[in-house]
């Protein structure tokens, strides 16, 4: 069985079972993986805490032992901000909780050289903690948009998602996308998991899927999610 805890947004933890589903569409329903969804909506909103470390981290582990208790065999966490608490996490439950910072890092690593541009679009909190930077800066260089294209634009469109504007999310996050690949880099992490839906909702899912330019960590997520699961 798989733990979800979502609601870190809600939006994001229900693509991320949307991806899961998808990836086994036409299949039989018995041949569906088994999950549990936990929309832990009460979590503190991660980048107004970041200083108030432990209060979030409590919120979260207690998310995690529920999912624990009903027989999950591991923990996913829809969130990129929300790897910032992730090592902590991991010290106070028994089960593993994959990092999705960490996936991707490894994914970019089969699929680009060295040294390579690699562009990022997520939360002010998610660059400020180097969720990502920990891991991309040995080997990538990791480019964010300047501050008033994140201002103004990154961090609208998942603003938009959250309220369920989704159209408006995507006009808005254009002028981030085109600053990146001006930039010359030649993949971009959607590293908020309002992000994709923006891009992406009105997109068919095997084009979502095969994309050249853009990194989903939701769908990377789900895709290792589906190898774990079927190993278990």
């Amino acid at each position: 069985m798989i733990g979800i805890l979502g609601g870190m947004g809600t939006q994001a933890g229900l693509d991320f079972c949307s991806k899961l589903a998808k990836l086994y569409r036409g299949k039989l329903d018995q041949q569906y993986p088994m999950f549990v969804l936990y929309n832990k909506s009460d979590t503190p909103k991660r980048p107004e805490n970041l200083e108030n470390y432990k209060k979030v981290l409590d919120e979260l582990v207690k998310g995690c032992k529920m999912l624990s208790k009903n027989k999950c065999k591991f923990i996913v966490m829809p969130c990129n901000t929300a790897h910032y608490w992730h090592e902590d996490i991991q010290k106070k439950i028994n089960i593993p909780l994959l990092s999705m910072p960490k996936e991707v890092f490894n994914y970019t690593k089969k699929n680009c050289k060295k040294n390579t541009k690699v562009g990022i679009l997520c939360t002010e909190a998610t660059l400020k903690t180097k969720v990502y930077h920990k891991y991309f800066d040995r080997k990538f260089k990791l480019i964010s948009p300047t501050k008033q294209i994140q201002k103004n634009s990154v961090n609208k469109a998942i603003k938009f998602v959250k309220m369920g504007k989704v159209k408006e999310a995507e006009k808005v996050m254009r002028p981030a996308v085109n600053q990146l690949i001006n930039k010359k880099c030649k993949k971009i992490i959607l590293g908020c998991t309002e992000l994709p839906i923006a891009l992406f909702a009105y997109k068919s899912f095997k084009k979502a899927k095969e994309s050249r330019l853009f990194i989903d960590p939701n769908l990377l997520l789900a895709q290792i999610s589906m190898k774990k699961y079927n190993n278990n």
